[in-house]
């Protein structure tokens, strides 16, 4: 694969899973986190036993087609099998994978759980459990399929949780479920953040899409990433754009498989140059050439929001997060710039800097509530 040199979270990562150990590791998007669960996994699996060894969970379907692409690439020449298992397919041809001897199994909870209660996959001589994107997976939407298939499993196993963010309740709930484990948190080589241009656009509510289409023509040599909250407003959004002449794919959890497929591909091939998308986007998308994210509705967390913005900057190359805030988002935005731990520089919508007020109570919402009331007035 001509990777030569860990990154930062790999060497901190590898040396701790092959000697067994549980290990939370937290590491920036695009560090190479796959790799750093994903070796120790094929190190360690034995190819002349023919069961499920190891088992890594993802929230998205999109992160396990990612997570098993690797895999299967680091495990063909030692003919190790890898098996996905996922929703918004059949359950044939994965059941045929396991029979046939499948070694690692890369799944999304809810269809790995189909499986174990149909009895095809067997966890009992399982000895590696990894849950990527951790924080999302102890979360309450996973948490209680994550948590009966995590029951099914050997107390003796080894366990891996790997994520961006890692918040402290993280850390709790891991207790239940990890023996002793090394809390790995890296940075890249040279300790710093990915190169992300920051802009926060104050508009008003009506204007956003003006706004958006503003940003969309402006020149860029990448592909743009646009985050909307709901699936019925990034598929609204999706076909005001393509109505506008936009090449646009669209992605969003109520898309079958094969329409999810074709949207992310188009994508990933340059094709289109604009992907619509919920946060089903905003975790483990690995596509190099995102120049610019855009969050044309705000996230519901900080995490989140680090999630969003970290699908560009990847593998060291810079990139551009431009978030809208309209006055009936400033609240939301407060509170993720003080999850964040910091301001982000903040325009108005004719391009003007603007001073933020600190992220206190009272009297900085009551001066920016004015402030919008001004600027509407002379608008």
């Amino acid at each position: 694969m001509n990777i030569e040199t860990p990154t930062a979270i790999q060497a901190s990562s590898i040396p701790i899973l092959l000697e067994g150990r549980d290990i939370i590791a937290q590491a920036q998007t695009g560090s190479g986190k796959t790799l750093a669960f994903g070796l120790p996994i094929i190190e360690r699996i034995d190819p002349q036993r023919r069961h499920v060894q190891a088992l890594i969970l993802t929230p998205t379907r999109e992160l396990a087609r990612q997570v098993g692409d690797v895999l299967s690439q680091l495990g063909r020449a030692g003919g190790i099998k890898v098996t996905l298992l996922y929703g918004g397919v059949g359950y044939g041809s994965q059941e045929q994978a396991l029979v046939g001897g499948a070694q690692v199994v890369v799944g999304t909870p809810g269809r790995v759980l189909d499986h174990i209660k149909r009895r095809n996959l067997r966890l009992g001589d399982l000895h590696m459990l990894v849950l990527d994107e951790a924080d999302e997976m102890l979360d309450r939407g996973f948490a209680p399929d994550v948590e009966r298939i995590i029951s099914m499993t050997p107390r003796s196993r080894q366990t891996a949780l790997f994520s961006a963010t890692t918040p402290s309740w993280v850390e709790q709930i891991a207790a239940k479920h990890l023996q002793d484990p090394e809390i790995v948190k890296s940075n890249d080589e040279d300790g710093s953040e990915p190169d992300i241009e920051h802009v926060v656009m104050e508009v008003y509510r009506e204007d956003k899409f003006q706004t958006l289409l503003r940003l969309l023509n402006e020149p860029t040599e990448g592909a743009t990433l646009v985050f909307g909250r709901t699936k019925r407003g990034v598929q609204n959004l999706g076909r005001r754009l393509k109505a506008a002449g936009y090449r646009v794919a669209v992605l969003e959890g109520n898309l079958n498989q094969a329409q999810r497929d074709r949207a992310l591909d188009s994508f990933r091939s340059g094709r289109v140059p604009i992907l619509v998308a919920t946060n089903v986007a905003a975790r483990g998308l690995d596509i190099v050439h995102i120049e610019r994210v855009i969050n044309f509705e705000l996230p519901e967390t900080h995490e989140l929001f680090t999630h969003r913005v970290g699908r560009t900057a990847r593998m060291g190359r810079p990139g551009r997060a431009i978030t809208l805030v309209s006055a009936v988002d400033l609240p939301k935005w407060q509170s993720i710039e003080r999850g964040l731990g910091m301001r982000l520089p903040r325009l108005s919508a004719d391009g003007r800097t603007v001073q933020a007020a600190p992220p206190q109570p009272a009297a900085s919402r009551g001066w920016r509530r004015s402030r919008w009331s001004r600027r509407r007035a002379v608008a």
